[in-house]
């Protein structure tokens, strides 16, 4: 798979996860693609921190309204129904617990379920965003991410970077498979057939647990 094929293989993957009726926040980047693949039938209410509820899927080049973005500046569409508002409301939804489900990339995930994800030390950032709000707030919490960062491991014993949040994440979903974080560490429950448990583990630094684990499909 190239690059985009493995962001909408991970992207189709996490979908699996959406749940009818459910309030849905999409962090930057691959995340946003999951809108593209809501079950048929299923309505999912995408919020974004920027200000609205009912976001749809990512619009054709010549059809994007530069005024109707995400909170990471690309185009979407607004399904009917959707609805703007300020930014206070927006974090009140976030804050308050009405998210049931977040999904983020991540820079690193550790064995406890702790996530950075907006900083490397001595690089220019403009902030977290929503992200910490996010990673506290909503029910659940899905990373989606690329495995690996140039081979480098990307899922730790610990993180040794600036924590966003602790011991908040719950599925992490890669192009390789899908990883349950549990009390006692983590647990790989599905397997791309693409690759042997022993790969899996290798491009991981924490020890993954292996039990009844599935074939993965995007």
């Amino acid at each position: 798979m190239d690059k985009d094929q493995m962001q909408d293989f991970i992207a189709k993957r996490v979908a699996k996860e959406l749940c009818e009726g459910s309030v849905v926040n999409l962090g930057i980047g691959l995340p946003t693609r999951v809108a593209n693949f809501v079950p048929q039938g299923m309505t999912v209410h995408f919020q974004s921190e920027n200000g609205f509820v009912g976001l749809g899927p990512t619009p054709a080049p010549e059809d994007a309204d530069p005024n109707i973005v995400n909170a990471g500046g690309q185009p979407v569409t607004i399904l009917p129904g959707g609805c703007f508002f300020d930014s206070a409301t927006s974090f009140g939804i976030i804050r308050g617990g009405h998210v049931d489900l977040t999904v983020l990339g991540a820079l690193q995930v550790d064995e406890a379920g702790n996530i950075a994800n907006y900083m490397i030390p001595g690089k220019l950032v403009p902030g977290m965003g929503g992200a910490m709000d996010l990673l506290s707030g909503a029910k659940k919490v899905i990373v989606a991410m690329e495995h690996t960062a140039k081979g480098a491991a990307k899922i730790l014993k610990q993180c040794n970077l600036p924590l966003t949040a602790v011991s908040a994440v719950d599925l992490i979903i890669t192009e390789m498979g899908v990883i349950e974080v549990k009390s006692d560490g983590l647990h790989l429950i599905e397997i791309n057939p693409e690759y042997t448990i022993e790969q899996v583990q290798e491009a991981t630094e924490a020890t993954l647990n292996i039990d009844n684990v599935s074939e993965m499909k995007g």
